[in-house]
């Protein structure tokens, strides 16, 4: 593995800082930091320490369970098995029905559901124990924005200086250098993560969560004594600076199908948004559609580049769905047995979106299992909360995380880029979702409006805004 000294040094001491937030700020406040942190600043790296396969989503999650089963074992133990949290275990244990069917044995199936399990199952079920009700939730999301805002720096100093941080800091790029340059010149931050379209749609749902929150009145007036509204703007700007359009225009979506939906009292929008992902797959399995007429429309309205990115993409996932289709319903395993080679062994084939990826892994078993472990609590949401209660304060927090996982499922259609943190809002939203109603009422009333003395109006109070009679936090008012 490259890198300096820096790497192992990072993740093997994570757990004690784990450790320390754990006996300072409580659970709770030590896995939204661990998490939000971790990610934002961890190498990007897969490094093998004492046989497990390290990477900087299993040192979160290795770190947050030991301490959480030293330091709060009887809440770590409180997580009981629901119908509901099926889904997500049959798409951990996917990889091992793969292997089986292929001959690999059962030792490389045990390995890849292990890695799968650390990278999904693991957030959804730390989610599931500690963020499954309404105060939580909302102290996870006001967490990743204040993550956003303090990445707004170095996603400054690398569309200037171009990405170099993670190679100042741990000596190698994490991932290639020219996919960070952009047309007409300028660069796409990566910051500290794998690529520079997963720190885009990370300064993306910083800018979901804080237009919807501050909307409905869930947002504090001030941030580490910064006025909130100031911060969303600078963190809006310098989203649209980053020039992802992609994630751009997953953002407006998403804010459409919040307020449209809203205002309607009709959720029918975050239907259609499920249904996307299923038309595209099905439709290029089909080999109904081949997306000719998109990359031509991106070429006339954007640009010549971004249209042949597109279609390159297409190209390459028509042999890969024809040599997954070739393969068992369970898909052909790992080794890269499902990628594409010439007469002479060479790998011809590009993987980008998470659902070829799969296909071709997994086979349709696998794929239906990742479709619907993500889109699960969505359809558990749309269900169970009427749209018209989508700004109350006991919901608006969850359904901005459903509307961006129903995003994040169409952004896998393109892109592979997995975030265990969004994994926390799939288990985050089935906690609540299995809360009695009288019960979300009853947290809700957390959160009161108190009058203003000297100015006479109304203003909210949270755990996150004190009301006059207590004294201000330091960080947040």
């Amino acid at each position: 593995m490259p890198g300096n000294i820096l790497v192992p040094i990072a993740l093997l001491s994570w757990p004690l800082i784990v450790m320390m937030l754990f006996k300072k700020r409580g659970p709770q406040q030590a896995i939204v930091i661990s998490f939000v942190a971790g990610w934002m600043f961890l190498p990007v790296a897969n490094y093998d320490i004492f046989l497990l396969r390290n990477t900087k989503t299993a040192a979160i999650c290795y770190s947050i369970i030991g301490c959480a089963y030293f330091l709060d074992k009887e809440r770590l133990l409180t997580f009981k098995f629901n119908a509901a949290d099926l889904p997500m275990v049959l798409w951990c244990t996917a990889p091992f029905f793969s292997a089986i069917a292929n001959g690999l044995g059962p030792y490389n199936g045990f390995s890849q559901a292990m890695y799968q399990s650390v990278s999904w199952g693991m957030p959804y079920y730390i989610a599931r124990v500690y963020f499954s009700d309404v105060d939580s939730l909302k102290m996870l999301a006001l967490g990743i924005f204040i993550g956003s805002i303090v990445y707004i720096p170095f996603c400054w100093f690398e569309l200037i200086m171009s990405p170099q941080l993670h190679r100042l800091t741990y000596g190698y790029h994490q991932s290639d250098f020219l996919q960070t340059l952009r047309d007409g010149g300028g660069f796409r931050p990566m910051v500290y993560m794998d690529h520079g379209l997963m720190t885009s749609m990370w300064m993306v749902l910083g800018v979901f969560l804080g237009v919807w929150l501050l909307l409905c009145d869930v947002l504090p007036k001030k941030i580490m004594q910064f006025p909130s509204l100031y911060l969303l703007f600078m963190l809006i700007f310098t989203t649209v600076m980053m020039r992802s359009a992609g994630a751009i225009s997953l953002l407006i979506i998403g804010l459409i199908v919040l307020l449209v939906s809203n205002k309607t009292k009709n959720g029918f929008l975050l239907l259609v948004l499920l249904i996307v992902p299923h038309l595209y797959i099905v439709t290029r399995t089909t080999g109904y559609w081949d997306g000719r007429n998109l990359s031509d429309y991106v070429s006339q309205k954007f640009s010549v580049t971004r249209s042949q990115s597109l279609q390159f993409r297409f190209d390459n996932e028509y042999i890969l769905i024809d040599k997954a289709l070739q393969g068992t319903f369970f898909g052909w395993g790992g080794y890269g047995r499902s990628r594409v080679y010439d007469d002479k062994g060479k790998d011809i084939s590009v993987t980008d979106g998470l659902w070829i990826i799969t296909f071709g892994q997994n086979g349709t078993y696998g794929l239906a299992m990742m479709v619907i472990a993500i889109q699960w609590p969505v359809l558990l949401f749309w269900w169970r909360v009427k749209s018209g209660e989508w700004n109350s304060q006991a919901w608006a927090t969850s359904a901005v995380m459903a509307v961006f996982l129903s995003i994040y499922m169409i952004d896998n259609l393109l892109n592979s880029m997995i975030n265990p943190i969004y994994m926390l809002f799939s288990g985050g939203l089935i906690g609540l979702i299995l809360q009695p109603s009288e019960v979300v009422a009853r947290e809700s009333e957390i959160i009161t409006v108190q009058p203003d003395e000297k100015q006479g109006k109304k203003r909210v109070a949270t755990r996150f805004i004190p009301s006059p009679t207590v004294e201000p936090s330091r960080f947040i008012q």
